[in-house]
């Protein structure tokens, strides 16, 4: 392998967990995510099944990495942004309040019960704003794994080097 080679697919996995980590950290390397205002202990928002963390991927190609998800709410969430309210979500919205609530009367809901209520009563065609939760992208810790991973792939191709002119 050569050394670009290895360079890119080292770099690859170290990126990829880096963007993994984002999940532990409930941001964006220092940059926290900001709170959802269901009122829930069951963890981040972008955590509660685990199925965006699970969903990240990467290729790389020549000397480019990608990353992505295959989920279609990923970029959603990793960009922010709006989304219309459709006839399907208020029909999951209900089926969620009815599941949160439990039986209970209405005044005695939960958080969660409350927060499916209101998304239920929205009306068809209103918006919805997302806030960003990015976990995918550019930032200054990506550079310095850049620069740690490519001094490591150095170092190991001089000594390499160094062995194979020893007499």
């Amino acid at each position: 392998m050569n050394y670009i080679r290895q360079f890119i697919e080292d770099l690859r996995v170290e990126v990829t967990d880096e963007f993994d980590r984002n999940f532990e950290r409930k941001g964006f390397f220092d940059e926290k995510w900001p709170d959802t205002r269901r009122v829930v202990n069951r963890g981040s928002l972008l955590m509660r099944t685990g199925a965006l963390r699970r969903s990240l991927q990467s290729t790389s190609q020549g000397n480019s990495i990608r990353f992505f998800s295959s989920l279609p709410y990923a970029s959603i969430q990793n960009d922010g942004g709006e989304i219309t309210v459709t006839t399907k979500m208020k029909r999951y919205f209900w089926a969620m309040y009815k599941k949160a609530a439990g039986g209970r009367k209405s005044s005695n809901l939960t958080g969660e019960a409350e927060f499916f209520k209101a998304m239920a009563l929205k009306k068809v065609g209103s918006r919805i704003k997302i806030p960003k939760r990015q976990f995918i992208g550019h930032h200054e810790r990506i550079d310095q794994v850049v620069d740690k991973v490519f001094q490591q792939t150095l170092n190991s191709h001089e000594m390499m080097v160094k062995k194979q002119l020893k007499p």
